[in-house]
């Protein structure tokens, strides 16, 4: 069987993380500049390899100051390492959903990951554009890619969480 290309659709996709602020609440953020392919010999995606990159300048958690600070060297130093990215090594099935297993590369650091695949369904637009949906979720801890600054108030509260959950809901589009 050929291989089908599909390219992910920036439109109809989002990336979201999560981390715990003062152990007490839950910060959002999200990047806003990101692309993807897959790449599949089998109609039920099995067997996938997967490429995802996004722009670190890219990051917004609706506060200017704290969206710096993240762009700075102190976390993901943007101006040396612009990219977040990521590889798959496998896309196998884990009952209705997928396992996804690759590389992840954050500031400098590669580390193998596996994130957890939610398959929506694939379906046709209003233009008869092939549309493929996954939701894809894992966790992380932040200071495996050198992201290790840490804040302590002088209540001795930690600032910043060490577990970063991702969510990624992402559409992708099949190239004719």
């Amino acid at each position: 069987m050929a291989t089908t290309k599909w390219v992910l659709d920036p439109m109809h996709s989002e990336v979201q993380f999560k981390v715990k602020h003062l152990v007490i609440s839950t910060v959002t953020g999200s990047f806003k500049t990101f692309e993807g392919s897959l790449e599949t010999e089998n109609d039920d995606f099995s067997d996938a390899k997967v490429e995802f990159s996004l722009d670190v300048d890219s990051i917004d958690t609706n506060q200017s100051q704290r969206d710096e600070h993240l762009k700075g060297a102190d976390f993901f130093d943007a101006a040396t390492h612009p990219k977040i990215s990521f590889k798959s090594t496998s896309f196998t099935k884990d009952g209705d959903d997928y396992k996804l297993k690759g590389d992840l590369t954050i500031k400098g650091t590669t580390k193998p990951v596996t994130l957890d695949v939610e398959h929506g369904g694939v379906a046709t637009d209003f233009y008869g554009n092939n549309k493929a949906g996954f939701d894809v979720s894992g966790k992380i801890n932040r200071k495996e890619f050198g992201l290790t600054w840490d804040g302590v108030t002088e209540a001795g509260s930690i600032v910043v969480g060490e577990d970063i959950k991702l969510t990624a809901s992402i559409q992708f589009a099949k190239q004719a």
